[in-house]
């Protein structure tokens, strides 16, 4: 290589290195703000983004404590641009503490300012101490709640603060990407060698910086001796892992249409305690873990399962009256389970401790999710019924683990009651849900039967639910000649769900109101009916009468999905970075017999059409034809699965694009001469 060629190659590695230390953010300070700051037009982001992080840097290190132990400290500092007013939300911050009744977690160093620049010079607006509010969720979680002041297009706020925790199990997990687009964003946890976490990380960004290495460490711990002495101090040295991530010009992962939830598919770390061990020859305690301790912790815990091995004798003279005239065990199940479903009202469905004691909850007839599934369980027990608890994780709140205990990803409690070898699950917190079913927002993977001597894993797939559909519609011409006809659908169960809670919100007559507001002036419904509204096994069947406006015009234009076809591509975006996630496997057909308009012949007729999604994993059909009285036409959708991953994106949104498009095709009458 000539002389010439390693000057330019040297200068190609300068400007590199220049470009790379001047998108190094981890240099930002808090309040170190300059004019040029608020300039963000040589960065890499979405144009329509709303606020832009600037840096988002955390730290998390190990400090001796004065409780003969260590304590964790998390550190943050987040620097955001405001574009535009949407993303005035991200000024509004909310920090979880967590506390056991005897320890708490403790916020300190709280910083908050925003920054405008006005006519080239920098204001600073500092958060107030009496705009920080505190909210209790619940026994074990608060939140402390701030909204930065002065905010407004084109702000910079910057948000700094520490968190110090005794619970070591608490190491806190850091998110890379989120709502919106992040220029840098950094963690670095550095953990003594005798702590030993298990590293979770998922999402499809690839790390900047990713590195580990050994270093040196040491702590002081300071011991209280009782009134009676001094405190023992003790020094320790020795080693700790220093795990270093970093990922840059981060896109926003924005939540999509059949998205159970967008936390499953961000781009994150977290970590959960494996063991610890203060030494080669010391003794080695466990933290996470098997299913088998988990589930006996879990029975052995006074708010979950410890109740349930009592004879509850309480709720005796209760259970003779609920059981009277039951022949089996499963008319016992249905009794019982119909008893609490009815009487009891659910006050928190997101948790799997109880608060209060069974009886307190049979007493006040209402209770969490969790007591009242557990007191269902009970009560089956009372009448030697096999029943277990089951921990599951709701799409809302994201995946349970299959693999480790991870107790903390739970969120909902269901009961697994069996007889004649065959498992009933049950959830009795939702009063418009049928025996032998559980609300759609179960089904989202692993669930945990909590079980000493065989707590098995049960799988609440979307794809083992299959919702059917049938909808027919027959049009006559009366003997005026003016059309009128009848329309009848036997809808899927979880739809018939979604029916039952909106009838209960408001009532039959609202909502048979929004589908007359559906079909606009020319069709005018009569003589609406519900069958099987209260009858929550099965699926619900609507119909009605309707007449149709008589257009006394040259060309009528008649769409024969009659507004129960798909109106738009449920799949807007060009492309999809995370999995297509449907709530059941589907298969809705359509049929319409109608005698054609009075005085009217047929000018033009879509054409029928059969798509097959990825050869035996679906189809889409659309048959239509005419005779000299009426026309025939059936549209059916079936696709065998609820799951598709981000490769058959593009296949599946075109799929629908046919769907849609043959869907709003309109036959065309045209008046006899």
């Amino acid at each position: 290589m000539n002389i010439k060629k390693l000057l330019i190659a040297f200068l190609c590695i300068c400007l590199l290195q220049n470009y790379l230390c001047a998108q190094d953010k981890s240099n930002i300070k808090f309040g170190k703000i300059a004019p040029e700051d608020f300039d963000l037009s040589k960065n890499k982001f979405d144009s329509g983004a709303s606020a832009v992080i600037i840096a988002d840097i955390g730290n998390t290190s190990f400090e001796g404590n004065i409780k003969g132990y260590f304590t964790l400290v998390f550190k943050r500092f987040r620097r955001v641009k405001i574009i535009n007013k949407n993303g005035f939300d991200v000024a509004t911050e909310s920090i979880n503490l967590y506390s056991d009744g005897t320890d708490e977690e403790k916020l300190a160093d709280l910083k908050a300012s925003t920054y405008n620049l006005e006519n080239g010079k920098i204001t600073e607006t500092r958060l107030e101490d009496k705009s920080i509010f505190t909210d209790k969720i619940d026994r074990h979680n608060v939140k402390k709640k701030f909204a930065l002041p002065a905010v407004k297009e084109g702000s910079i706020i910057e948000i700094s603060y520490t968190i110090k925790s005794d619970f070591y199990t608490n190491l806190q997990p850091w998110n890379f990407q989120g709502e919106y687009p992040c220029l840098w964003s950094e963690y670095l946890v550095t953990v003594p060698q005798f702590f030993h976490y298990v590293v979770l990380t998922q999402g499809d960004q690839s790390f900047a910086v990713k590195t580990t290495k050994t270093v040196k460490a040491y702590y002081s711990v300071r011991e209280s001796g009782g009134a009676s002495s001094s405190d023992n101090i003790y020094s320790i040295s020795g080693s700790a892992d220093e795990s270093h991530w970093v990922m840059k010009d981060v896109p926003p992962l924005k939540r999509e249409s059949y998205t159970t939830t967008i936390r499953n598919h961000v781009s994150r770390v977290e970590f959960q305690l494996h063991y610890t061990q203060f030494g080669e020859t010391a003794e080695r305690h466990d933290y996470m873990g098997n299913w088998f301790m988990a589930s006996e912790k879990l029975l052995n815990d006074e708010h979950f399962g410890k109740a349930l091995d009592e004879d509850n004798h309480w709720m005796s003279e209760d259970m003779k009256t609920i059981t009277a005239g039951c022949h089996d065990d499963l008319e016992k199940m249905k009794k019982i389970y119909v008893f609490v479903r009815d009487n009891f009202t659910c006050t928190n469905n997101e948790v799997i401790l109880a608060e209060n004691s069974l009886k307190t909850v049979f007493k006040k007839k209402s209770g969490s999710v969790a007591e009242i599934n557990l007191l269902l369980t009970a009560m089956l027990r009372h009448e030697n019924i096999s029943a277990d608890p089951v921990l599951l994780s709701t799409r809302e709140n994201g995946y349970a683990s299959e693999t480790y205990p991870l107790i903390e990803r739970f969120n909902y409690v269901v009961c697994s009651a069996k007889t004649n070898d065959r498992a009933y699950y049950l959830d009795a917190s939702d009063p418009i849900i049928g025996f032998g079913h559980l609300p759609n927002e179960c089904y989202n993977g692993t669930a945990r039967t909590i079980n000493k001597e065989k707590p098995y894993a049960v799988f609440f797939d979307a794809d083992s639910l299959n919702e059917q559909k049938s909808t027919s519609v027959i049009i006559i011409n009366d003997d005026k000649g003016h059309p009128s006809g009848n329309f009848q659908s036997v809808l899927g169960y979880y739809e018939s769900y979604d029916t039952r809670e909106k009838i209960k919100k408001k009532s039959e007559k609202d909502f048979f109101k929004d589908i007359q507001s559906g079909y606009g002036g020319d069709i005018v419904l009569q003589n609406p009916v519900i069958d099987s509204l209260t009858k929550l096994e099965f699926p619900i069947k609507l119909s009605y009468d309707f007449d149709i406006k008589n257009a006394d015009e040259d060309i009528i234009y008649f769409n024969p999905m009659m507004s129960e076809g798909y109106k738009e591509n449920p799949f807007k975006s060009a492309e999809r970075k995370y999995p297509v996630e449907m709530p059941y496997r589907f298969d809705e057909t359509y049929n319409l017999s109608m005698e054609i308009p009075a005085g009217y012949v047929v000018e033009e007729l879509p054409k029928s059409a059969k798509v097959a999604y990825n050869e035996k994993e679906g189809f889409f059909e659309y048959l239509i034809q005419k005779d000299e009285t009426s026309i025939q036409m059936r549209s059916r959708i079936k696709l065998n699965k609820a799951f598709f991953s981000p490769d058959e994106y593009n296949t599946l949104r075109d799929f629908f694009a046919f769907i849609v498009k043959k869907q709003s095709e309109q036959v065309v009458f045209k008046k006899k001469k």
